[in-house]
């Protein structure tokens, strides 16, 4: 009979705790292939392979495109790039950004329910926002495992709550009793039948590999919307799969309801922010008039009006900066799951 031989982790602030807590604890000879998505700085240099390999025998990677996948291995995502896994593969792409990541952990979920099914296993560890949520869903539609760091035992709990308020899952438990578990799950025969692979999952699955939404027919998702994607301004769909609601841009990029509020918080604020500029710059120009008046004799009481022109430019500066100090983060951590 079939036994589980996928493990696909994902975990983002707090995560590099949580990993090296949970890796050691696996037996060298465990029965399935292991692959982790940490979130990480497009431009950053990861030593998450290096920091793992300390405290285990097993072989951890950073593996290239093609690279086979073996029992007993751990498989790291590399900076700027989606960690994916195809039949007996591991696939490293540069598709469209998801929750503004990538690598990203529902690019490498949605991967294993797409082509191992009832044979995959989802974990979710420490992090903030909700990363990972859709993806486990998806695992657990396909007959796989959901299993969950226990808020309580998580550094962040952001990942883990999103992931519980919206997936029904199977275990909710310590990293110390994760270890165990993911041994007796990987070594005991499978009774859970797959479902079909959805046509919504084949499109997002190789969105991920393969870059090309509008052609994959990403616009098939859900309604337009009247939003557009902050990556690249696209026309953006509403994806609303077993209550996890997202959104997908006709480009490929992917947004939780978190994810998409805190890209367009951070935008709105950036725009403040410019507004600020633009205004500091009027009054600098100015001022430079003002002085260059009176350097000048200023015989018509230019100097006066430049002077009040710049007060007032200041006073508006002084509002919009108000606004920017004063306002509560509308994006910080989860909605409704704190």
């Amino acid at each position: 009979m079939a036994k589980r031989d996928i493990v696909v982790v994902g975990a983002s602030a707090g995560g590099v705790s949580a990993l090296d807590r949970l890796v050691p604890a696996l037996p060298e000879d465990f029965a399935a292939s292991v692959l982790v998505v940490m979130h990480l700085k497009p431009d950053g240099r990861s030593h998450l392979v290096e920091i793992l390999q300390r405290n285990t025998r097993m072989p951890i990677i950073r593996p290239d495109d093609g690279d086979p996948i073996r029992p007993g291995h751990v498989y790291v995502a590399q900076a700027d790039h989606h960690l994916l896994v195809d039949d007996h593969t591991v696939r490293i792409t540069r598709g469209p950004k998801e929750n503004r990541n990538r690598p990203a952990i529902d690019a490498l979920f949605r991967s294993a329910a797409y082509l191992h099914g009832e044979r995959a296993i989802g974990v979710i560890l420490s992090g903030v926002l909700d990363d990972g949520t859709a993806g486990l869903w998806s695992i657990k539609e396909r007959g796989g495992v959901a299993i969950v760091q226990s808020p309580d035992d998580a550094q962040y709990g952001g990942m883990p709550k999103s992931a519980i308020l919206c997936v029904d899952v199977d275990h909710v438990c310590s990293i110390e009793a994760m270890a165990p578990l993911l041994v007796r799950l990987t070594t005991e025969s499978i009774v859970r039948k797959p479902a079909p692979v959805s046509k919504e999952l084949e499109i997002e699955a190789r969105i991920a590999l393969e870059g090309r939404g509008l052609q994959l027919g990403v616009m098939q998702l859900g309604p337009v919307v009247p939003y557009t994607c902050p990556e690249c301004h696209g026309v953006m769909v509403d994806v609303n799969q077993g209550g996890v609601p997202r959104f997908r841009c006709h480009t490929g990029h992917a947004y939780s309801i978190n994810n998409l509020l805190a890209e367009v918080t951070a935008y709105a604020e950036d725009s403040l922010w410019n507004g600020i500029r633009a205004i500091e710059e009027s009054m600098m120009l100015l001022d430079h008039m003002a002085r260059r008046a009176r350097e000048a004799g200023d015989s018509d009481g230019l100097c006066a009006v430049l002077a009040q022109r710049s007060k007032e430019a200041l006073k508006r500066t002084e509002l919009v900066r108000q606004a920017l100090l004063t306002s509560a983060s509308s994006s910080k951590d989860t909605l409704g799951n704190d």
